[in-house]
């Protein structure tokens, strides 16, 4: 291990890098565009596949997450309680 390595490690910034199983799941979604913001105050995490959504159904399905449809395709979901469903809790 180098001395740079052993730096990285370390450092903070290391402790936000992404999974490969995310990458791959980023990589099978629905859009090759995806954009994301999160209400902190809320804890809602909103996933849209275009931009704007322009939904015209949604379905809350039994995962608690509400899934944004335009006809067939589906655009967008918003994710209720966000925190409580990451890999760490």
């Amino acid at each position: 291990m180098t001395a740079n390595q052993r730096k990285n490690k370390n450092d903070p910034r290391v402790q936000s890098t992404i999974s490969n199983e995310l990458i791959s799941r980023l990589l099978a979604l629905p859009g090759r565009q995806v954009w994301t913001d999160y209400d902190s105050e809320a804890d809602v995490l909103y996933i849209s596949f275009r931009k704007p959504e322009q939904a015209n159904d949604s379905v809350m399905e039994d995962d608690g997450n509400i899934y944004h449809y335009r006809d067939d395709e589906l655009v967008g979901v918003t994710v209720l309680n966000a925190s409580k469903k990451t890999a760490s809790s």
